[in-house]
């Protein structure tokens, strides 16, 4: 299942249609909208290029334009522990195959939570929505915490307890921008709201394993079983 792509508003419709998708090429052999990498040639004729700053035309900067323009889309790292699109729609398949009724703390006190994840969890519940800098800083890891740290953040979007939900942009004091935009991070909860968490806890998780399989194959008919499952299941 394959579309042509020229600009943003193509993305956006290709991602509603198909519920899910990678990030950015599809090295798994999954699914992905976009199916070439930032240095690969585009398969058919459009201006859609990676890196240009085209709101427009460049993917790189869709990633974070659905999450500011929209509220039906979360993006952030949710397949193979890269990045992944899921709607709205798809998001409580997804909660109910990789969470299902345990809460954090139940998961932390399960052993399938690390501590660095929960510290990095609680401060971003405590505070709302932070920068990743932020987080860093109010959830005490130094510079030699950085892998424990980006280990972390990666497990929590995989076990979709944190998301990502937009950037910022770093002004001065003469009230001009500089250097990169943080990626700020949230709560799925906050992102998308909890009625996608009552839908989920409706839907046992084989209920939701069989849903996404179909809708897997109906994308991509040749992705293998077990690349499908650590897609599902976030592994």
């Amino acid at each position: 299942m394959n579309k042509t792509i020229r600009n943003y508003d193509d993305f956006v419709a290709a991602l509603l249609d198909a519920g899910f998708s990678m990030g950015g090429g599809n090295s798994e052999g999954i699914y992905s909208i976009i199916s070439w990498n930032w240095n690969d040639a585009p398969p058919y004729d459009t201006p859609v290029r990676w890196h240009t700053g085209n709101a427009e035309t460049d993917p790189w900067e869709w990633r974070i334009r659905v999450l500011d323009e929209r509220d039906d889309i979360a993006y952030g790292k949710l397949f193979f522990k890269k990045s992944g699109f899921i709607t709205k729609e798809w998001y409580p398949y997804f909660l109910a195959a990789r969470r299902g009724d345990v809460d954090f703390e139940d998961a932390y006190m399960e052993g399938t939570i690390s501590h660095f994840a929960k510290r990095i969890y609680e401060v971003v519940v405590d505070n709302g929505t932070l920068p990743v800098d932020a987080i860093k800083q109010m959830a005490g890891f130094s510079k030699e915490d950085k892998s424990g740290f980006d280990r972390a953040l990666t497990e929590l979007q995989m076990k979709m307890y944190l998301t990502i939900c937009g950037r910022y942009q770093k002004i001065s004091k003469k009230g001009e921008e500089y250097g990169m935009s943080p990626t700020i991070f949230c709560t799925t909860e906050q992102l998308l709201g909890r009625d996608v968490f009552a839908q989920a806890a409706g839907i046992s998780a084989e209920a939701a394993k069989n849903k996404i399989i179909e809708r897997v194959l109906q994308l991509n008919p040749s992705a293998e079983e077990k690349k499908i499952g650590k897609f599902i299941f976030g592994q």
